[in-house]
């Protein structure tokens, strides 16, 4: 990780601190077993085919359990340009409105992300889903053909829903 953070960041460093960014996805994967499959060997990722894999900090499965994968002290390969600062969360599932949809998982992860806001003081606004990591002010990527890189996962409008049930949970 540190050699990533050295050729997209300019920082030859695996930590994270001080995190500024939450980013939600959905995993294309039904189980958390699954996500962890994909995450687990330590081989080149299938997109950009470099190391280390891809990862993220939590798994929120469809039951409402959560998993932690990483250290919140450890830097995660889950959205380009923001990998520095952000903090990684995957929902087992095929879409973010399947997510939405699931009383449970939804639950579950507004309560994560909730305690996640609040230990590190992440304004709501730096709650984003992949698909809006572009437009986030923290995006940085030392990488040229990446700049512009993203997902579709958590489209806007999917997260303006999570971002409003997530306000409901009140201040820190």
């Amino acid at each position: 990780m540190a050699a990533y953070s050295e050729r997209h960041y300019g920082e030859r460093t695996w930590r994270l601190q001080h995190p500024h960014v939450i980013v939600e996805h959905y995993a294309e994967a039904g189980t958390t077993a699954a996500v962890y499959n994909t995450f687990a060997p330590d081989v080149p990722d299938p997109e950009l085919h470099e190391l280390p894999n891809v990862c993220a900090h939590f798994v929120v499965s469809s039951s409402g359990r959560i998993f932690q994968l990483v250290n919140l002290r450890t830097r995660c390969r889950h959205t380009v340009g923001l990998n520095w600062t952000a903090i990684g969360i995957e929902h087992t599932g095929f879409s973010d409105a399947e997510v939405l949809g699931d009383r449970r998982q939804l639950h579950a992860s507004l309560l994560l992300t909730h305690y996640l806001r609040c230990r590190f003081q992440i304004r709501l606004r730096d709650v984003i889903g992949h698909a809006e990591s572009l437009s986030s002010p923290y995006h940085r990527e030392d990488v040229p053909s990446l700049r512009h890189q993203t997902h579709g996962d958590w489209s806007h409008g999917s997260m303006q829903i999570y971002r409003r049930k997530l306000s409901r949970l009140g201040g820190c």
